[in-house]
């Protein structure tokens, strides 16, 4: 892929790009086989790739330059900015958003927050794409509540020339530091739920859950899952640090028991909109910390997936599913390194079957998919 930002030198993000992708993957599928040397590994299944460019469903640009004339983007370590709204990882669709927006911009009166002198107002945009029906959730990030009538008086002309934008809401941001989003969100639209679908599976985003950013990816990861706990004997199940449930909805059967755990309430509220759309009546879902809730539990159920952020599961979990001996561990990860070290933690379980998915392009992250089965 070329891109005239990443020869140029004003944004190095995807710091793999001139490596050749063929290449990208071989260095990635290396890297984790030697996360996962000491163990024994079943069956090593090929790299699922992802397209090259045009990938992402979510942009988050830095808002910088002045009302009139914005930028959307990055700002580079000496202040200056680059804008970013051409970029080719972005489909077609996100160019003619950021254009009305500019405008928007200079309308509402949204002075861009100029981090130097630490003024303005506006100091982000988000911007997610549905590839349900093309729809929009859009997030104005603002230093303080300033400019928030101002920006809901200037709401009618924007959505009469952007009706795709489903969810509009402004985040609260006032501390001076590179911190993306705010405690507080104020809905500017009655909807505040992004429907998306992944292989006929609704899900429901909402404006400070997370969310993947490849769906092509995401959707083939989720589908490995469903299948690979359709071919195991397992009657019940845990999906922990589930999210909106993306995993725990896809393997899940009419008859099977499921418990989602989440701590976030509003990816619980999510979960539980799309299990009722399903007609799934053996799901239930509590928003809790993942590790308190399983470590309180007398017992475990045939399979336990888990799906944590960076920092893994944990010792503490490992500990207790190492003493209750779910039959099946399914472990998604965004971290190889921090999983190979909870694996090494789970010493009653063998690898049966590992997966590379490249969720991120051009750099040097990817997910895994593990299967691990008690010994």
């Amino acid at each position: 892929m070329q891109c005239a930002r990443y020869t140029e030198g004003s944004c190095r993000s995807c710091q793999w790009l001139e490596k050749p992708y063929t290449q990208q993957l071989s260095d990635k599928q290396q890297q984790l086989a030697e996360l996962l040397d000491q163990q024994t590994v079943g069956t090593w299944l090929p790299v699922v790739p992802s397209p090259q460019q045009a990938f992402r469903n979510k942009a988050k640009m830095v808002v910088s330059g002045s009302v009139e004339r914005p930028v959307f983007g990055i700002l580079r370590q000496d202040g200056s900015a680059v804008d970013l709204c051409d970029c080719s990882l972005y489909p077609a669709s996100f160019a003619p958003v950021f254009s009305v927006l500019k405008t928007f911009i200079a309308r509402a009166g949204l002075t861009p927050y100029q981090v130097a002198r630490r003024r303005g107002e506006l100091k982000y945009l988000l911007l997610t794409e549905s590839r349900l029906r093309g729809e929009f959730m859009l997030r104005f990030v603002l230093r303080s509540k300033t400019k928030l009538v101002q920006l809901q008086q200037a709401l009618p002309w924007l959505q009469q020339q952007l009706p795709q934008l489903a969810v509009i809401s402004a985040n609260i941001q006032p501390v001076h530091q590179a911190i993306l989003e705010g405690e507080e969100e104020i809905a500017l639209t009655e909807n505040q739920m992004l429907e998306e679908a992944f292989n006929q599976v609704p899900l429901f985003l909402r404006p400070r859950g997370f969310f993947q950013t490849n769906p092509h990816v995401a959707a083939t990861l989720y589908a490995t899952a469903r299948d690979w706990v359709a071919a195991l004997p397992v009657t019940s199940m845990w999906d922990l640090f589930c999210g909106v449930c993306g995993f725990g909805l896809h393997c899940a059967t009419p008859d099977m028991p499921l418990t989602g755990i989440e701590i976030s309430a509003e990816a619980i509220a999510c979960a539980q909109r799309s299990a009722t759309q399903l007609g799934l009546t053996q799901v239930t879902f509590q928003a809790l910390d993942s590790t308190q809730f399983a470590t309180g539990k007398a017992s475990a159920p045939d399979l336990v997936l888990v799906n944590p952020p960076r920092r893994g599961i944990g010792r503490e979990l490992c500990a207790y599913l190492s003493q209750m001996a779910p039959a099946y561990i399914l472990y998604s990860s965004c971290n190889a390194q921090t999983m190979a070290s909870d694996i090494s933690l789970l010493p009653g379980y063998q690898i049966v079957q590992v997966q590379l998915f490249d969720m991120f392009p051009h750099t040097a992250h990817y997910e895994v998919l593990t299967l691990l089965r008690r010994e």
